[in-house]
């Protein structure tokens, strides 16, 4: 019997991980995937991505607006209502035997406890990580909570899903789903990549993106001031940025970026570049700037340095391409000029991802078709003095 799998994605980040996977899971004939689009997918000012995902070749089955004309706390907190109010009943209407989702946002957050209410098993990717400088650090851990499995990017997250009282035999390390993105991915020639941005590239570029700080709301624009004070030093590199996030200030640092691109020649600004372009451009520039994920997740494998400014990714698995500093102009600066050294774009060109090797979607898919999902909704706190007795399906709940 087929399984019903209901994929919820929110961003364009989150589905850019999430797109092997749906590969994977759409041409297995033993499940029957469904695919619900909600929060910067929809919006204008992210770029309506939700488009990109029916390019790749996915029907999306139900599109749930949320996004309020808002950048502030209290507008993300309305957009959270929202989409308990529009996700729950198509849910129910589908009534699949499993939810999976992704990552740490509010929306996904919002849908799991829905989810939950429904009594419908929850599938959690990318549990167990550490990001102590944003909001979404508590989501995520929430998020694991309501789930009943869960596919983690490394060991160490395993053990700290284990450590939450989650059953050890419900917690599988399966690699992370930016080297599976990376590595099923034909990316394209410079020429290529300049044709489809209509953009020429610099002897030196640099991608920049940077989101807002979600726990230091009121020093977004000190802190994206600083960034833009040390890009402004590199006149003569190429830089390339992507809009930040559907967060809380998002808006903000949007507009000063964009004020920035206006008034440099060597600098442009794009919603979203989609995963195919924007992975064919990490693989071109010098390197990447700011405070993305993918610095972390997908950078290494492409074997490209990164400069990881601020908080907001502090706790995940780096590896050694990475350049930490502050957000203060000259740190940045010289934190920019050791990535364009030689020496670190050479240990770039040998850094092992911490997220391991390709294969991490046929994993996922392979342990889906060996799971009971009619047992799955008994969940047990396992404490630490039991956690040598492993949750068994014999056990009555």
């Amino acid at each position: 019997m087929r399984q019903r799998i209901l994929v919820i994605t929110g961003s364009r980040a989150e589905y850019g991980l999430l797109k092997p996977l749906l590969k994977t899971l759409k041409s297995d004939q033993l499940i029957d995937l469904k695919i619900l689009v909600t929060g910067s997918h929809l919006s204008p000012d992210h770029g309506l991505t939700y488009k990109e995902i029916e390019a790749d070749g996915f029907d999306i089955y139900q599109k749930v607006e949320i996004l309020l004309s808002s950048d502030s706390p209290i507008g993300e907190a309305n957009a959270f209502g929202l989409a308990a109010l529009g996700i729950g009943p198509v849910v129910n209407t589908i009534k699949p035997d499993l939810v999976m989702v992704l990552g740490d946002r509010f929306e996904i957050l919002a849908a799991v406890c829905v989810v939950s209410i429904l009594g419908i098993p929850i599938a959690h990717i990318h549990g167990g990580e550490i990001t102590t400088g944003s909001k979404d650090d508590c989501f995520r851990h929430a998020i694991t909570k309501l789930s009943h499995i869960h596919f983690v990017s490394a060991e160490p997250y395993r053990e700290r899903v284990i450590q939450m009282g989650e059953s050890p035999d419900r917690v599988f390390t399966v690699g992370g789903l930016g080297v599976d993105v990376v590595s099923n991915t034909e990316l394209l020639s410079r020429l290529e990549l300049e044709k489809a941005l209509g953009h020429k590239f610099f002897e030196q570029n640099l991608l920049v993106t940077f989101h807002p700080d979600t726990l230091k709301y009121d020093e977004n624009e000190r802190q994206v001031s600083e960034l833009l004070d040390a890009l402004s030093r590199f006149p003569s590199v190429g830089l390339i940025f992507t809009k930040a996030n559907a967060d809380a200030g998002g808006r903000l640092v949007n507009h000063l970026i964009n004020d920035f691109v206006n008034s440099m020649s060597n600098a442009v600004i794009f919603d979203s570049l989609g995963s195919l372009n924007y992975l064919s451009c990490v693989a071109l520039v010098d390197g990447l700037v700011g405070n993305s994920s993918s610095a972390l997740l997908e950078a290494p494998t492409l074997k490209r340095p990164a400069v990881n400014i601020g908080d907001r990714q502090n706790g995940r698995l780096m590896s050694d391409s990475i350049i930490n500093c502050s957000i203060k102009a000259e740190d940045i600066c010289r934190a920019i000029e050791t990535l364009f050294s030689h020496e670190f774009q050479t240990r770039a060109k040998k850094t092992v991802n911490p997220y391991g090797e390709a294969g991490a979607s046929l994993r996922i898919c392979n342990l889906l078709r060996d799971l009971n999902l009619g047992n799955v909704m008994c969940k047990r706190f396992v404490d630490f003095k039991n956690i040598d007795r492993l949750w068994s399906p014999d056990i009555d709940c």
